[in-house]
């Protein structure tokens, strides 16, 4: 099959006018179709919320490889021991039961004229709307030295799942009093506060495990969220384990060997026992192959997640460029939300209401130690745009820390539902 990629398609009056033909729905029988790709909190929930609120309305189909969905969010927990692997794994199971048509395969292409997504196992299906939710890709030669190639050696462990349980594997092999690094990623990339989360976690495993072990960040950013609030952290649980070197100090000069297992900082060379390397990040590919991404994201309208490019596709969560809301599982549920209402509008001429987005992101510093930040946002003609924020303090009682950190496990329970039902 040839894939026609072209940029544009024609304007959404052209668009509009071709929905009102005889026959047109992709589904057949007058039922139109809505394909969703990625099976994230984005996708999964978009896919969800549009079966469970057309009744029957709309055909719904989910293109997921994976049996089982391993949420990145809470993976550190994990790596610090609050958690087990199977804690976050999520079956498509209660989706097909509420009327999602589930298919594990890989979506290999889009076909913007004849719309249509092609599938790995063969053959294509056809969309009246499309939902592309397919998460991150990794920046091609943003860490000298390190490629997918060298997953193995120096694992990202930034898409949950298997990368998940070898960086932790790597972390209890550690010798004792050995070196932990990480290269941070550069601006934007999945969960702003992650990479320093998992520092805090695995600072605390090697506290209770290999107390004389050291880590080290190579940064490229200045700064990074919620930083007073991990540094005071570090100091009050992790003091002297904890070495973070910010772009003033070459953090952004790395290069790696997976091979012999170095890391390099500003041409200072580290023999280190396990690299945790997050490169720069893009939209997930078949947001590229589909063409409506820019390079690295997918520019959407801030009113209902709709591409830029595209008026019947649309982009949830970490692959959108979409101006003020983090990438986070949090933002692409929310985000999910309001493509819904707007798909099933366009599909069945239901009510739309005006797109609200809200995100907040918990992270655990240590037992009981958790914080957090968040905002809500409203739809410009320019992006969405955040209305107000917040963020914990410093110096906050042992208490609310505990509270907060309560809270994200409420939230957690919460969101997963939401996902999968």
């Amino acid at each position: 099959m040839t894939l026609n990629r072209r940029a544009f398609i024609g304007t959404g009056a052209a668009a509009t006018a071709a929905l009102s033909a005889p026959d047109v729905f992709a589904a057949g029988h007058g039922k139109p179709r809505v394909v969703v790709v990625g099976g994230g909190a984005g996708g999964a929930t978009a896919a969800r919320y549009i079966a469970k609120d057309s009744k029957g309305e709309i055909d719904v189909m989910l293109i997921e490889p994976t049996r089982m969905y391993y949420t990145c969010f809470f993976s550190n927990l994990y790596l610090g021991g609050f958690k087990e692997m199977g804690d976050l794994g999520h079956s498509y199971g209660g989706l097909a039961a509420g009327g999602v048509n589930v298919v594990h395969d890989w979506a290999v292409g889009v076909d913007r004229d004849a719309r249509t997504v092609a599938l790995a196992g063969g053959g294509s299906v056809p969309y009246d709307k499309l939902i592309l939710s397919p998460g991150i890709d990794f920046v091609d030669g943003a860490v000298e030295g390190w490629d997918v190639a060298a997953q193995n050696a120096m694992p990202h462990a930034y898409k949950g799942g298997s990368q998940t349980e070898l960086l932790k594997a790597q972390i209890m092999a550690m010798p004792e009093g050995g070196t932990f690094a990480m290269v941070a990623p550069p601006n934007p990339y999945r969960c702003p506060p992650g990479p320093y989360e998992r520092v805090s976690m695995v600072a605390h495993y090697l506290k209770a495990n290999n107390p004389t072990a050291k880590i080290i960040v190579a940064d490229p950013k200045g700064k990074f969220s919620k930083q007073a609030l991990f540094q005071e952290g570090w100091g009050d649980h992790y003091s002297g384990m904890i070495d973070w070197i910010g772009e003033e100090f070459g953090g952004g000069n790395v290069s790696v060997d997976p091979a012999a297992m170095t890391l390099t900082i500003d041409g200072e060379e580290t023999k280190v026992d396990v690299c945790n390397v997050i490169p720069a990040m893009k939209a997930g590919r078949i947001a590229e192959m589909a063409g409506v991404t820019d390079g690295n994201w997918a520019p959407v309208n801030a009113i209902d997640m709709s591409s830029k490019a595209d008026p019947d596709i649309y982009v949830l969560g970490d692959s959108a460029e979409q101006g003020d809301m983090p990438k986070s599982g949090f933002s692409a549920n929310s985000q999910a939300k309001v493509c819904a209402n707007a798909v099933r509008g366009a599909l069945t001429g239901s009510s739309v209401f005006p797109a609200r987005y809200s995100n907040t992101c918990w992270s655990l510093i240590d037992t009981d130690d958790g914080v957090k930040v968040g905002a809500t946002y409203e739809a410009t003609d320019e992006k969405i745009a955040q209305v107000d924020g917040f963020i914990s303090e410093t110096g906050e009682s042992a208490e609310l820390r505990k509270a907060t950190y309560e809270e994200s496990e409420g939230w957690y329970a919460g969101i997963t539902a939401d996902m999968f039902g």
